[in-house]
């Protein structure tokens, strides 16, 4: 998902080391973009936690049972969706790290049930994947053979067990 540079005059622009977060002042939607390659594996940014509540909420990751945390730094809450993610957030390790090849310009993307057990916020997935899943409510809700494409956090990984 290699995409073009934006309109500067359409899209409001903030620049760190790793990645560029762009918003649009129109819609206010956020999205992250690679400055730089990442191989699969790679830690990409630590990250710590900003907040931490008893509940999910559309910031949140979840790092356990009623523990969710705001990500700090905080333009990595501007990470989207996509059934076919290409970094994940190691909440054990506190580390942003790649799933796949990225190329400076594509898109940050990760799979919302990976860090998030019961969303507070379900929504219709339109990512565009192939494999797409539509409706995205959390891990709790996915089908054995499904969640065994997709890697998950710990936790998840520890729910999903049960």
């Amino acid at each position: 998902m290699n995409l073009a540079k934006p309109n500067p005059t359409l899209v409001e622009v903030l620049t760190t080391e790793v990645a560029e977060k762009r918003t649009d002042p129109l819609t206010g939607h956020r999205s992250l973009f690679a400055l730089r390659s990442f191989e699969p594996g790679e830690t990409i940014h630590e990250f710590s936690a900003k907040a931490t509540h008893t509940t999910p909420n559309f910031l949140t990751v979840q790092v356990g049972e009623n523990k969710h945390i705001e990500l700090f730094p905080e333009y990595l809450e501007c990470i989207n969706h996509s059934c076919n993610p290409n970094c994940l957030f190691d909440t054990t390790r506190m580390e942003l790290v790649a799933l796949a090849h990225i190329e400076p310009g594509d898109e940050f993307v990760f799979f919302y049930p990976s860090a998030e057990w019961d969303m507070d916020q379900p929504f219709q997935c339109h990512c565009g994947s192939l494999h797409c899943l539509g409706m995205i409510g959390g891990a709790r809700y996915l089908a054995r053979e499904t969640a065994s494409r997709y890697r998950f956090t710990d936790f998840i990984q520890s729910r999903l067990r049960r």
